[in-house]
C-alpha cells in the first residue's frame, strides 16, 4: 500500500515451534535451518552463505551487509567470523526471549530440587 512504512517485526516463533515439535522435534527444524543456510563446502554458515540463501531462501533480501554480519558476529564464539552448528543452535535460543526465560526457569527449578534432595558435588 503506497505511503506506508514497511515493518520488520520480530516475531518469535521458536516457543511455538518448541510446544508443537517438542525437544528433539525443534532441534532437527534447527538443524534442517542451519543447512539451508550453510555454505556446503565450508559445513559452516559464513557471511556470503547467509547473504546468499537468506534472500534466496527466507526472502530476507532488504537486509543489509551489516545487519548480516552483525548476525554472524552475534553467534561466532570461537572467532572464525562463521557459524557453526552448535553456534547456530545457541544464536537462535538466544534470539528468543520466551524460550531463554522458560530455560531459566527450568534450570532455577531443577538446582532447587537438587538443593532440596541434598545433592553432593
Amino acid at each position: 500500500m503506497a505511503g506506508e512504512k514497511k515493518s520488520n517485526d520480530f516475531q518469535d516463533m521458536l516457543p511455538i515451534m518448541a510446544d508443537k515439535l517438542g525437544g528433539e522435534g525443534l532441534i532437527r527444524e534447527l538443524c534442517n535451518g542451519f543447512n539451508l543456510l550453510m555454505d556446503r563446502d565450508k559445513r559452516v554458515i559464513t557471511f556470503e552463505s547467509l547473504k546468499k540463501n537468506s534472500a534466496s531462501i527466507l526472502g530476507l533480501q532488504d537486509l543489509s551487509d551489516d545487519e548480516l554480519l552483525g548476525m554472524i558476529r552475534e553467534g561466532d564464539m570461537d572467532g572464525d567470523d562463521a557459524l557453526d552448528q552448535m553456534e547456530f543452535c545457541v544464536l537462535m535460543f538466544r534470539l528468543s526471549p520466551q524460550l531463554m526465560e522458560e530455560s531459566e526457569a527450568l534450570l532455577e527449578f531443577a538446582m532447587e530440587m537438587e538443593f532440596k534432595n541434598g545433592a553432593r558435588c
